[in-house]
């Protein structure tokens, strides 16, 4: 994802090239768009991705492990979409000869070999490690590190919520004995949300967004989940993580072999830092996502992993609170931020400007209705949109809307709203993950 910018006159016109691909020119020449459907049986779905941003089905491919279905771990809830709580969880190696995704059902991984014409070819399917205890595993989120061949593999529940597998040359996967936490001494059933490797490979971030999951914390008789929880002295304490306690961004050093040194917590400046996404054009850069937070942040880590935080930039939150604003798609000259709202049913778009963020369409796109069973933490009926993808040129975004059972395409505008351009039929609540080129 990442992108050098030059000084010379080729270096200008080709960063005025990629501004203007990111407000909705395509390059014209299409490509591949994967989600995994996250069923029982799990699969790949393959779209052929037209230069005008429609998609086509091409095939779908199984996995050979097991989703959790329309089952929601997180929650316990029999049908409800986002079942991870996390983000991630179908990735491609940078060279694209290989599709990872997880299978959060029974905690393995499969890998796959791309072709040229972006088919796939079932390579290895592993377990991480982790035993599946209840209806579900939790296996979520991928990160992929080609210099050594480790493939990072995290869960929402723990204690071992980093599992190691690597990969060699041709996609075989081989687990590694190596596992890691997000927990603390005085929380022990931490739910992180999302791995993912700096642009050097020099540390692995994990990002947050309960200090107990709302399987174990419980949920109102109209579904929604209960966010404060009674403690033994009569008080009550939000489960969002780093909200009140400043530790809930996560850095673990990372060896040359692959291995992880030990966890390093931070204060991320709001609740539940969800989704973490570096800037191309500055690898030392990173949006933070908040979940409860309402809202994003830029923030920078520097040669010895130590973070630094810039200020959270909220977005309208009259529909009520949290806004659970927890998928983020940034565009590649890195102008934008486009940041889904699970509760809200829609995108909100940020522009980076020289100082930091600042909103650019809140919302971006109109509000897409589900069928009216999903709530979200602060009650409203949302569609449940989760993870979203933007193309390479930055012409295009593509969001699962999984109460609405659908995928849609948008093109990209120079103001930072989204039209929409295609939509796809896909499996209720279940899917997650997307990725692409």
């Amino acid at each position: 994802m990442a992108k050098e910018s030059s000084m010379t006159m080729g270096g200008n016109m080709s960063k005025e090239m990629g501004m203007s691909q990111s407000m909705g020119m395509s390059n014209g020449r299409g490509g591949h768009l994967y989600m995994q459907t996250n069923e029982t049986r799990n699969a790949v779905v393959h779209y052929h991705r037209g230069a005008d941003g429609k998609i086509t089905e091409v095939d779908r491919v199984s996995t050979g492990g097991a989703g959790s279905g329309t089952f929601k771990p997180i929650s316990g809830q029999e049908s409800a979409p986002n079942a991870f709580e996390g983000a991630g969880s179908v990735i491609l190696s940078p060279d694209r000869r290989f599709l990872f995704t997880t299978n959060g059902g029974d905690n393995s991984v499969s890998s796959f070999a791309v072709a040229e014409d972006g088919r796939l070819t079932l390579v290895d399917r592993k377990l991480t490690g982790n035993p599946v205890d209840g209806k579900s595993g939790t296996a979520k989120s991928l990160a992929f590190a080609a210099s050594n061949g480790m493939l990072y593999v995290l869960h929402s529940f723990g204690p071992d919520h980093l599992r190691l597998i690597s990969v060699d040359s041709e996609g075989e996967l081989t687990p590694q004995p190596g596992r890691y936490t997000a927990n603390t001494p005085d929380k022990t059933d931490r739910v992180p949300t999302m791995a993912v490797l700096s642009p050097d490979g020099r540390f692995l971030l994990v990002g947050t967004t309960f200090d107990r999951p709302i399987a174990h914390t419980g949920t109102y008789p109209d579904g929604s989940p209960i966010l404060w929880v009674p403690e033994s002295d009569g008080t009550y304490r939000v489960i969002a993580s780093n909200a009140p306690d400043p530790d809930g961004l996560i850095v673990f050093p990372v060896r040359d072999d692959g291995t992880l040194g030990a966890a390093r917590f931070h204060d991320a400046k709001g609740g539940s830092p969800f989704y973490l996404a570096f800037l191309k054009s500055r690898p030392d850069t990173f949006v933070i996502g908040y979940a409860v937070g309402d809202g994003c942040a830029l923030a920078t880590i520097d040669g010895d992993g130590k973070i630094n935080v810039g200020p959270l930039v909220k977005i309208d939150t009259s529909a009520g609170l949290p806004s659970e604003l927890c998928w983020l798609g940034v565009s590649p000259d890195d102008r934008f931020v486009f940041a889904t709202n699970f509760g809200y049913s829609y995108i909100t778009s940020y522009r980076i400007n020289g100082k930091g963020l600042e909103i650019a369409k809140d919302p971006a796109c109109p509000k897409i209705p589900g069928d009216g069973t999903a709530r979200g933490l602060n009650t409203t009926v949302t569609s449940g949109p989760a993870d979203n993808w933007v193309t390479p040129d930055g012409a295009f975004l593509y969001q699962i809307y999984g109460n609405a059972a659908k995928l849609l395409g948008y093109a990209t505008q120079p103001d930072g709203s989204l039209k929409e351009v295609t939509s796809a039929q896909i499996p209720y609540n279940s899917p997650q993950g997307l990725a692409g080129f």
